[in-house]
């Protein structure tokens, strides 16, 4: 066991030494060097999407939600209308935050193991004029789902309408491009796929979209307009930003480039991912979802149908053995989930699969 255990969550995760060490200095908020640091990081994240020169990559103080609030504020104009395809926590977290916006919303709701179906978004934009956005989750975290972006981008654009993506669990690993996925904005944060510290979000927003949005807002300090001209204007950021932990993202970052970029991580994970779900199965575990929608980002299982089974006392043997799971957040059965990302330490998956079989072995043992 290591005297840390790793995470296998959907972020926070597990991050490199190198990335830890970069926290250890302190900067000044108004200080030249860190602005420098501010602009190579909001440069290289539009990169990852091939932005440059379309969008604005607005960085954002606070967890992913912030950002999702932030974008659903700013660029959904205050008579704007949002569609919101649910098919988890995370999509009825949007719906939340649209109802405390005041924006007009309309829900299409699934059940939890079916993805979102681009005719069905095609079907409510045809029939409701008055919608001007749709709000799409691209990895739904709560199971590991995977939504067909490109093919309902391509259904709200050719029906005029603004695209948000939340992709909160797939930005860095799964590609979006916006040369050919048209968006109004992407919603990301530094402590997913790109493996930095928790702390900071941040907006891809199309140029042309956000140059529409002053006094959208309804919050001072998520406005991503006007903490957008204000770093055009000065290079900093509007109020007193996470230092260490931007300092962080761009050490991340940095490996994420070295590491291959997308490709290279999106293998990383897929391969993690793939180890999991054969090692599981041979355990007797079964996977929530099938493979054709599961996205290789973080699986949940179906708990073990043990009468000895607690997800306390199984989450609690496993973290003694080294690694740290995550409760379900289904509403119908119980489960528990494995993330695929962050660093994983030598033994990587098969050292999770030990320390499962381990546990189950124990229960089933009545030890």
């Amino acid at each position: 066991m290591t005297s840390e255990p790793y995470l296998l969550t959907p972020g926070p995760l597990t991050i490199s030494m190198r990335t830890k060490q970069s926290m250890l200095r302190d900067w000044g908020s108004w200080d030249v060097d860190f602005n420098s640091i501010t602009g190579r990081v909001r440069s290289r994240l539009l990169d990852i999407v091939h932005g440059a020169g379309t969008h604005e990559c607005v960085p954002l103080q606070g967890s992913g939600t912030f950002g999702v609030e932030a974008a659903l504020g700013t660029l959904v104009p205050r008579g704007g209308h949002v569609l919101v395809p649910q098919n988890g926590a995370y999509c009825q977290r949007i719906a939340r935050i649209c109802r405390i916006l005041g924006r007009q919303l309309t829900t299409i709701d699934y059940a939890e193991d079916q993805p979102v179906a681009a005719a069905d978004v095609d079907r409510a934009l045809a029939a409701d004029p008055s919608i001007t956005h749709v709000a799409l989750v691209h990895c739904e975290t709560s199971t590991g789902i995977l939504n067909p972006l490109q093919e309902i981008a391509r259904v709200v654009a050719a029906r005029g309408r603004g695209l948000i993506i939340d992709a909160m669990s797939s930005f860095g690993a799964l590609e979006i491009d916006a040369r050919s996925v048209p968006f109004d904005g992407v919603i990301a944060a530094s402590g997913k796929c790109l493996e930095g510290p928790p702390g900071m979000s941040f907006v891809i927003a199309r140029r042309a979209a956000l140059e529409r949005c002053e006094n959208n807002c309804h919050s001072l300090a998520l406005d991503l307009y006007d903490q957008w001209v204000y770093m055009q204007k000065t290079t900093q950021w509007r109020y007193t930003p996470p230092t260490h932990v931007v300092a962080a993202f761009d050490s991340a970052i940095a490996q994420y480039l070295e590491e291959g970029g997308l490709a290279a991580r999106g293998a990383r994970y897929a391969h993690n991912c793939r180890t999991l779900l054969e090692g599981m199965t041979r355990l007797g575990l079964r996977s929530f979802l099938p493979a054709a929608i599961q996205a290789p980002i973080i699986v949940t299982f179906y708990a073990p149908d043990h009468p000895r089974y607690a997800f306390k006392s199984f989450y609690d043997a496993v973290k003694a053995r080294g690694y740290i799971l995550y409760p379900g957040k289904l509403t119908t059965v119980e489960t528990f989930r494995v993330g695929c990302m962050g660093q994983l330490g030598e033994k990587g998956m098969g050292g999770v699969l030990e320390a499962v079989a381990a546990v189950l072995a124990q229960m089933r043992a009545g030890s």
